[in-house]
């Protein structure tokens, strides 16, 4: 990075690609296509080998990560990694000639904002869902929506209307996990201009990146040194975002890293720091295995667990049935230790997760769509529809009503909004 136009010094880093993307006329310029091809491509073969994957993309405010993950929905062209990833998923699979062979897709679409996970999928879900910690599973989001999909125009819809919503042996089973992940911007607040409850905001998600910045710096460590592990705890638990990641982050996933930087020479120093974080991000070191077959182990293992917490609470003459049925009633007995409150929780997050691994690939579809007509009902009463081809969402307009629609060259910010003109003076 030449830092000699601006009076600093020349920086160097070694990356594995490097991309120009800014103007279509220069020489070294590279198309979505190919930024797909040379990233998207091998990591959804991974997927398909059993391996979790994760693509997330950093950088400040206006660099490109959001288009490089998303792109333009109504450009073929222009379509980032995620489109195009489930697109190619999707004929990979109809392209499957084995009988033996069966795939199926499951979605989920969340946001981390402030610190709180909101499902996209689900809008009467609440915005705050739970992040909880399993010993078999690791970490995971209590009741986030899982929809069943069949087809790519299925990811698209969910896609839109989440967009809308918001403020992955022949006899055995493989399963995989692909986490796409598009960042906040990483500016710092005196460069944002930002006050009041603005400001505030900001802090939570500084919070999370900083603490991704900690978390990658550790590891980093770690790896670069091999006969003397680091001392120190690995941070991930300080933020809802590291603790959702912590398996890409040095763990059980092959992950790619995405650094998108402005070309302005004016950002020179956000572009040093995306640098530097992506150089210790290189330096981490995952330990992907091939998930093979987890299901029956995991349902056999929750099971066992979930009877030896039932006979913990049997020992202390609790009524676990009685627990399950009315858990907001104030209890009339002798209070409930701490330790017992966590037992119960932990024995109903247990029993609710092998109700969610025995469904059957029908029932989830029939959950799925319970839920898209849900979703939809919800969606009216924000202001927001689908068309009848069941393709597009966006502001339900009354044609007899005057209204304002915000727009935005970003196509994920444009007619998230509606405001009705009520008679009179307003």
């Amino acid at each position: 990075i030449n830092g000699h136009a601006i009076n600093k010094e020349n920086f160097s880093f070694n990356f594995d690609h490097s991309y120009w993307s800014f103007t279509k006329n220069d020489p070294h310029f590279i198309s979505q296509k190919q930024v797909y091809e040379e990233l998207g491509v091998e990591m959804l073969a991974h997927a398909f080998e059993g391996y979790n994957v994760c693509i997330f993309a950093y950088g400040q405010t206006g660099s490109g990560k959001s288009y490089t993950m998303m792109g333009k929905a109504n450009d073929k062209e222009e379509m980032g990694i995620i489109p195009r990833l489930c697109d190619d998923l999707f004929e990979r699979i109809d392209n499957n000639n084995d009988k033996n062979v069966q795939y199926s897709v499951e979605v989920s679409y969340m946001e981390i904002y402030c610190e709180r996970v909101k499902d996209l999928l689900n809008p009467s879900s609440g915005g705050n869902l739970r992040v909880r910690e399993h010993p078999l599973l690791g970490p995971y989001v209590d009741d986030l929506t899982k929809m069943a999909v069949c087809s790519y125009n299925d990811i698209c819809n969910l896609m839109d209307e989440g967009n809308k919503a918001s403020d992955t042996n022949l006899d055995t089973e493989k399963v995989s996990k692909i986490s796409l992940v598009d960042l906040a911007g990483s500016e710092r607040a005196n460069s944002t201009g930002a006050e009041g409850q603005r400001l505030k905001e900001g802090a939570n998600i500084n919070k999370s990146l900083t603490t991704l910045g900690l978390v990658i710096s550790k590891l980093a460590e770690e790896a670069g040194n091999k006969k003397k592990r680091a001392k120190g705890v690995v941070p991930y638990r300080d933020s809802v975002l590291t603790w959702l990641l912590r398996e890409n982050l040095g763990g059980n996933s092959k992950t790619a890293m995405l650094a998108a930087l402005s070309p302005a020479d004016i950002n020179f120093d956000e572009t040093l720091s995306t640098l530097r974080y992506a150089d210790r991000a290189k330096q981490i070191v995952c330990q992907a295995v091939v998930n093979e077959d987890p299901n029956a182990k995991l349902i056999r293992e929750l099971k066992e667990e979930v009877n030896k917490l039932r006979h913990i609470l049997d020992e202390k003459g609790i009524d676990v049935a009685d627990v399950q049925d009315t858990p907001g009633r104030p209890n009339k007995g002798p209070k409930l230790s701490a330790q017992v409150h966590n037992t119960i929780e932990q024995l109903q997050a247990s029993e609710k997760l092998i109700a969610e691994l025995d469904k059957t690939w029908e029932q989830k579809l029939v959950k799925t769509e319970e839920i898209r007509k849900q979703r939809e009902e919800e969606l009216r009463e924000m202001g927001l529809a689908c068309l009848d081809d069941g393709t597009t969402l966006g502001v339900f307009s009354p044609k007899k009503l005057p209204h304002l629609v915000n727009l935005n060259e970003d196509p994920l910010m444009s007619e998230c909004l509606i405001y009705y003109l009520k008679e009179g003076v307003t």
